[in-house]
Parts: C-alpha cells; structure tokens; sequence
C-alpha cells in the first residue's frame, strides 16, 4: 500500500532540496524579463480558491492583452464569456491568485503569484478596448512572487508540436457534449450554431 506524505518536513526529505537556480530564481517584482514574455503572452491561466473550493480559468487575446502598470501591478481584462464569475467571486473571498503565462513556441513558461481585485476604473479599461469594446472589468494584480519556469512540462508535452495535434474530429462538438450532459438542450446542431455564433459576434 502506498504510503501518504502528510506534512512539507516528510516532503522535503522524500524529494530533497531544490537547486541553486531552482532556489534562487523567484523574485518579489516583475523585472525586463518577465515583463518582456508578459507582453508576448497570449494566453495564461489563472488560479482562485473560495470557500466552495478551487478554480483554473483560462484568459486569452493578442499577445500583450495583460498591462504591465508596473513592476508591481498587472492588469487582467475580463472579456465576454459565460458570466459564471467564478474567479471573481473566489478573489472577493479570497485575494490570492497564481497564474501561468504561456507564449506559443516558448518551452518555458511564466509563473505569477499575487493578490487580486477587481476593477471597474474606465482609466484602466479603456486603454484595454478591442474592436471599440471596452472590457466591462478587469483584475488589479498586486506581484508578490514572479519566476521563470523551466520547459520539462512542454519538452515532454509536445505542447507546441504541430505533428502531436489532435484532429477536431477525434472529440465531439461542444453541442454534442452539452447535449450529453444537459436534460434541457434537445438538438447538438442548435447548441452548436449558437455557441459559433458567440464566437464569431461576443468575442469582445
């Protein structure tokens, strides 16, 4: 039988201690590099955790859709999506975050600790617009802990090789899945041609 590891004394000596640049890497503020691979980025996914539990999100747009205010402060544009606001309802219980940064063709990846709010500041969020769309809100990110994360995780992935891409065919539509998995939805073609035409017309 496998035994638990309960407690980080019992962890540590199982796995030892980290390397030097392992150890040493994490810095308090955003510093020329990350903020260079923030603004590259055009992707990331950001972790919450409330009282009902834990959360992953993914934020995407063009790369450099996260301000960089300062070394300090980072801004996240909330974009149209399903109005669960699940991170957002975590942030007001809970403030600490953590995300990861990815940049496609990039093995490595950003890591980014802080503390969250949400802001409705039209100084903050019209700069942010897209297609003449300015983000209903946004997330103020107060840096606490930022560090470059090495690329085993993608290396062994193959995250961004083209030939390891999965042929759409091989998963059902998300109509079908929905169809699937909720009682009240009836026909996976008209789930489907409503979830297209939310991607073609609420992107922003």
């Amino acid at each position: 039988m496998t035994e638990e590891i309960r407690d980080e004394q019992s962890l540590r000596t199982f796995y030892g201690d980290p390397n030097f640049r392992a150890a040493r890497k994490q810095m308090p503020k955003l510093d020329k590099h990350t903020r260079h691979f923030i603004s590259l980025s055009p992707f990331l996914v950001l972790s919450t955790a409330g009282e009902k539990g834990t959360d992953a999100s993914p934020r995407g747009d063009a790369p450099g859709f996260v301000t960089v205010i300062d070394d300090e402060t980072i801004v996240i544009p909330d974009r149209p999506g399903n109005n669960r606001v699940d991170s957002m309802t975590n942030i007001m219980e809970n403030p600490n975050v953590g995300m990861l940064f990815l940049v496609p063709g990039i093995k490595e990846t950003l890591r980014l600790n802080g503390k969250a709010s949400v802001t409705t500041d039209p100084a903050l969020l019209e700069p942010m617009a897209v297609r003449g769309k300015v983000p209903k809100s946004g997330l103020v990110v107060k840096v606490e802990e930022v560090y470059l994360h090495c690329a085993k995780a993608l290396i062994r992935s193959k995250l961004w090789d083209p030939e390891t891409q999965v042929e759409r065919s091989a998963y059902p539509t998300m109509g079908q899945v929905f169809k699937d998995q909720i009682d009240e939805i009836e026909s996976a073609e008209e789930a489907d041609k409503a979830i297209q035409e939310g991607y073609t017309t609420r992107l922003y």
